[in-house]
């Protein structure tokens, strides 16, 4: 019996560091086919959308400081002529909590017209929202906009998903958290790996289609 147990806890053992090896290898493949496509605002190419990816929220009026960033990032690239149009991609699913709006309502009071704004509702996750900037919106070339941290992993998916893809970091300042969210992203990578490269299952809504090229405010509540 107790060899029977001392089996038991190997191959437990070996399940673990195979299990370990894995997440490595998908962060590692992940991170090198992603590096390339990783530029300087001054530096990213011409593209259909800027496609910022939502964050928390407090209240329509009130974001949370690396949504802030990611914002702020995003106005500059499109002021500076990047991209004519922008996606706020973020989770509206609840009536009580809405980034979108807030994420609106931020770009508007700098003077972003609200045509130039498409509003994503249903982006619950990196996979949806970038799955959706392609079969919602029709988006074909797209500078993606959050935190480095999440960055690779954002292009890779839009990538892998037919998206010519391009990211900008949003990293102005240091958040809390930061090693709680690096160890997250690890397990985050793989599961969207295995998203894009097995089920490729559609987002939770699809509905509609609203062209890039068109009016923003089709998509406005």
């Amino acid at each position: 019996m107790k060899l029977f147990w001392k089996r038991v806890a190997l191959a437990a053992a070996i399940a673990g560091v195979a299990g370990v090896g894995a997440l490595g290898a998908i962060n590692a493949r992940v991170d090198a086919a992603a590096k390339a496509y990783m530029t300087e605002p001054e530096r990213a190419p011409m593209a259909e959308a800027i496609v910022i990816l939502g964050a928390r929220v407090y209240s329509e009026t009130h974001v949370s400081p690396m949504l802030h960033d990611r914002l702020e990032q995003g106005l500059a690239l499109y002021r500076a002529g990047k991209a004519p149009k922008i996606i706020v991609s973020g989770d509206n699913g609840q009536e009580e909590y809405d980034e979108v709006n807030a994420m609106k309502r931020f770009l508007v009071d700098r003077g972003v017209p609200e045509k130039d704004i498409f509003m994503d509702h249903a982006g619950f996750s990196t996979y949806e929202s970038m799955y959706r900037a392609r079969d919602v919106f029709g988006v074909k070339k797209a500078i993606v906009v959050t935190q480095s941290y999440h960055l690779k992993r954002a292009v890779y998916v839009g990538r892998a998903l037919g998206v010519d893809a391009y990211g900008v970091g949003s990293d102005q300042r240091e958040h809390p958290g930061a090693e709680r969210r690096e160890a997250r992203e690890i397990l985050a990578r793989a599961k969207d790996f295995l998203l894009v490269h097995t089920t490729r299952p559609e987002p939770t809504y699809l509905g509609e289609t609203y062209a890039i090229t068109g009016d923003g405010r089709l998509t406005h509540d």
